[in-house]
């Protein structure tokens, strides 16, 4: 009881932005002072639709009012151009998935990450932009399967990235296997311990949220989140918080 109620205070407390790792967080160019803290939250399918897409942003809007942040939601693709993204510290692919984006509209992406504008991938993130190369870069991994229905897995914190200190954090959740392990190329912040999940196929590497500045602004990105019901949990309300809080520049833990 004593930890879950250090842990939702965690979530609605700024102290999580204080939360230090024991490895050096990776830099990014840095979003001008005068950047207004908004933040677009993206929700268009063109493929499977999580019935979780209405938890999460009423969750992500949630966390971020309550740190000074207005999330504002779209499923509008016209919006990914230079002069709108200029408006926003960071975007939010929540359950995106297949083909969202035109090679225009990438491109503007693309230049408004280089230039310093935060990503944030929310689960079906990782099953868009599969024929545009860069985008499954900035993700880290695009999906390639998962077993069928839920898992409950042991999900195992990297170098200090849980909150309260937590370590390790047993869920339920669809688990992803991921087309290559990310880590090479990202840092990552959880991983889930192969021996609770049998039916994995990532063999004994398996991350599962990471963090990186390879395309220029901070990306960050979880697996979970496809069960509607673990938006309740505490543990990954933080882990959500700590994504919002690093993107938008508001943190130097990612």
């Amino acid at each position: 009881m004593k930890r879950t109620a250090c842990l939702l205070a965690l979530v609605l407390s700024a102290a999580l932005g204080a939360c230090t790792s024991t490895s050096t967080p990776p830099q990014a160019t840095s979003v001008a002072d005068d950047a207004p803290a908004r933040v677009l939250v993206f929700t268009r399918t063109a493929g499977f639709r999580h019935d979780s897409i209405p938890v999460t942003v009423d969750t992500l809007r949630a966390l971020g009012s309550a740190h000074g942040l207005t999330l504002e939601t779209t499923e509008d693709p016209t919006r990914f151009d230079d002069a709108t993204l200029a408006g926003y510290r960071a975007v939010v692919f929540a359950h995106t998935t297949r083909e969202v984006l035109d090679p225009a509209q990438q491109a503007a992406f693309e230049r408004y990450v280089a230039g310093g504008g935060g990503f944030m991938g929310v689960h079906a993130a990782a099953d868009s932009g599969y024929t545009w190369p860069w985008y499954g870069d900035l993700v880290g991994a695009w999906f390639a399967r998962h077993p069928e229905g839920l898992q409950s897995v042991r999900v195992v914190f990297e170098d200090g990235a849980g909150p309260d200190g937590l370590q390790d954090w047993h869920v339920t959740d669809e688990i992803y296997d991921y087309r290559r392990n990310p880590r090479p190329f990202v840092r990552v912040i959880a991983s889930i311990d192969p021996a609770s999940h049998p039916d994995g196929g990532m063999g004994d590497d398996h991350p599962i949220a990471w963090c990186h500045t390879n395309a220029g602004g901070r990306a960050w990105y979880t697996g979970l989140g496809h069960d509607a019901a673990l938006y309740a949990d505490p543990v990954f309300r933080a882990q959500l918080l700590r994504g919002l809080l690093w993107t938008t520049g508001r943190s130097d833990a990612c």
